[in-house]
């Protein structure tokens, strides 16, 4: 039987300790397209941020340490991963941050978000990843980012484009680091109701029983 391992791991010249769960992504390791985006994030004071999909809780706890437990919120559609997140922030030293069960944006009601980050899961038809994008940009304040890794270029480059008005993008250890930002006069030509639609919550919870998986699909 499987257990659980404890990362010990220094990230931005913070040190951090994970409890992780087998059933929950990326379990012996911090991933390594995590990593790529945090290099490219400077967390600030004023800053908002969302962990969208947080595992157990890298990239929110470390924001956490850094700009105030107040200032962070993380979310997850798994209540193993919730579980975990909320045993290692009080590892962490930051048990204030606030961690909830959302199926994607479900349970989001802030839409004042400075920073939005996520390694969604790669579902082959992107529904998951359609839904993060286009209600991610309801929740940005203006000039609010949201930023993105995936092992994939093409429909995240154009899907975050077409959403924001443009895309930044950066190639880190075989990982794609997408950087996109709200501004205030543009407006996509349609974005969609942002809650995920019965049938797809259905397919969701049907692929993914504890975590939404990543890495490259069969099928974050």
């Amino acid at each position: 039987m499987s257990k659980n391992v404890v990362i010990e791991t220094k990230i931005k010249d913070i040190p951090l300790c994970f409890e992780t769960d087998p059933k929950i992504f990326s379990p012996t390791a911090v991933d390594i397209g995590t990593l790529s985006m945090l290099s490219v994030i400077d967390f600030s004071q004023g800053d908002k941020v969302l962990d969208l999909g947080c595992g157990y809780g890298v990239v929110g706890i470390l924001a956490g340490k850094l700009i105030g437990e107040q200032n962070v919120i993380l979310c997850d559609i798994s209540e193993k991963a919730v579980e975990c997140a909320r045993r290692n922030a009080q590892l962490n030293g930051v048990p204030g941050v606030d961690i909830r069960i959302s199926n994607g944006f479900e349970n989001i009601t802030e839409d004042d978000f400075t920073l939005i980050l996520s390694n969604p899961p790669y579902h082959t038809d992107f529904s998951v990843a359609k839904h993060f994008i286009e209600a991610g940009f309801k929740k940005l304040c203006v000039n609010g980012r949201m930023v993105m890794v995936t092992k994939r270029l093409d429909w995240y480059k154009n899907k975050l484009s077409a959403v924001f008005g443009g895309v930044k993008v950066r190639q880190i250890n075989g990982y794609w680091v997408f950087i996109a930002e709200k501004r205030e006069h543009f407006r996509p030509k349609k974005v969609k109701n942002h809650k995920l639609s019965k049938k797809l919550q259905r397919k969701q919870k049907r692929s993914c029983p504890n975590v939404p998986p990543h890495g490259e699909p069969s099928l974050k």
